[in-house]
């Protein structure tokens, strides 16, 4: 039988410690999180590679290291109300709902929103709620949120999304085309109600699609 405990230490220590994330609480919902469960059986024994890997509906669950880098850069607190965009598996959702108070994913794809809610329902994780909808109009009946994590591509962030922000809310996001160079980026709401803008480094993601 498949030692998972000891795959997801091995994870934590190896791909995301060793590379420099070192929050406490992030490190500990890490370690919490059963990825195994948000893929499929098959793919279970490989849950805690360093990639992504194939999930339903054609979509991809994301390399664990850039799931823990986008939460550390969004700076997400115990009391936080988060919002991310491409929940596709739920895992990166449930990762936050271990340090949030409250978070609301939105996914696309109807069969990957109706396993994500049931996940999150077998796993007790009551604070995450996954919603079927457009992720590049937010979810403006709960705004603002604290932070926003989007998990797909944009030529440039929807000011759809930060008109959903606090003020010191943070909004992180890939920005670049399918095929060309993208840049994992930081948006920081000021309390002027301006914006910081900052450079994380190069990442790949499928690409932010609005719903017909």
């Amino acid at each position: 039988m498949t030692d998972f405990a000891r795959l997801r230490e091995h994870m934590v220590s190896r791909q995301i410690e060793a590379r420099g994330i070192d929050d406490p609480a992030l490190l500990a919902a890490l370690r919490a999180v059963p990825r195994e469960a948000f893929v499929s059986p098959d793919q279970a024994h490989d849950a805690y590679d360093d990639t992504p890997l194939p999930i339903e509906a054609g979509q991809t669950i994301s390399q664990p290291f850039i799931v823990a880098l986008m939460i550390e850069a969004a700076e997400i607190g115990a009391g936080d109300h988060v919002l991310e965009i491409g929940a596709g598996s739920g895992y990166a959702a449930a990762v936050i709902g271990q340090i949030a108070r409250q978070v609301v994913a939105i996914e696309r794809h109807h069969e990957l929103a109706e396993l994500a809610t049931e996940r999150m329902q077998r796993l007790g994780y009551n604070n995450v709620r996954i919603v079927e909808g457009d992720g590049s109009r937010g979810w403006p009946e709960e705004a603002p949120f604290d932070a926003i994590l989007a998990a797909a591509s944009g030529s440039h962030v929807p000011q759809a999304l930060i008109d959903q922000l606090k003020p010191g809310g943070r909004l992180v996001m890939p920005l670049g085309g399918r095929w060309s160079s993208q840049s994992l980026v930081k948006v920081t709401m000021r309390e002027d109600g301006g914006v910081d803008r900052e450079e994380l480094g190069a990442v790949r993601f499928v690409p932010l699609i609005e719903v017909e």
